[in-house]
C-alpha cells in the first residue's frame, strides 16, 4: 500500500501517464527537479557559482539559490580591495522572502562588483549566470 501510494506520487510529479490502448507517450519535466548547469562554472554547496579566466573569477548565485530566495530587491556587495575567503561571507542578498549571506567559493581580492545590481537588484533573478554576477 505504502509502495503503491509513493509510485503514484512519483507518476504525478514526474508527469508520467499510465499506459494503455490509445495511450500518449509518457512525458515529464527533468528541469523540474534540476538547476542548469553551464559549462565552464563550478559550483559550491551553498549555491554560489565561479567562472575563472585567467587569473580572474567571476561569481554569482544559482538560478536554483535566487530561486528559493525569490524576488530579490537589494544587494550588498564588498568594495574593490576587500579581501575574501573561500567559504566566508562577501556579501547579502535580499528579497521578499529573507535575507542570505553570500559566500565566496574562492580566496582572493576583489577587483570590481557589478555596480548594476545596486539599481537593479532583480538581475539576480532574470539572468543570474550572465548580468547578475556579484
Amino acid at each position: 500500500m505504502a509502495f503503491r501510494m509513493w509510485a503514484s506520487s512519483a507518476a504525478n510529479a514526474l508527469k508520467l501517464s499510465a499506459g494503455g490502448a490509445g495511450a500518449r507517450a509518457a512525458a515529464f519535466s527533468i528541469s523540474r527537479f534540476f538547476s542548469t548547469v553551464h559549462d565552464g562554472l563550478k559550483y559550491t554547496q551553498s549555491h554560489e557559482w565561479v567562472k575563472t579566466t585567467g587569473d580572474v573569477a567571476t561569481v554569482g548565485i544559482t538560478d536554483h539559490a535566487q530561486g528559493h530566495l525569490g524576488e530579490v530587491v537589494f544587494v550588498e556587495l564588498p568594495e574593490p580591495g576587500t579581501k575574501v575567503a573561500a567559504g566566508g561571507s562577501f556579501g547579502n542578498v535580499e528579497s521578499v522572502k529573507a535575507t542570505s549571506d553570500v559566500n565566496s567559493p574562492i580566496s582572493g581580492e576583489v577587483v570590481e562588483v557589478n555596480a548594476k545590481l545596486s539599481e537593479t537588484p532583480g538581475l539576480i533573478n532574470t539572468s543570474p549566470y550572465e548580468d547578475g554576477w556579484m
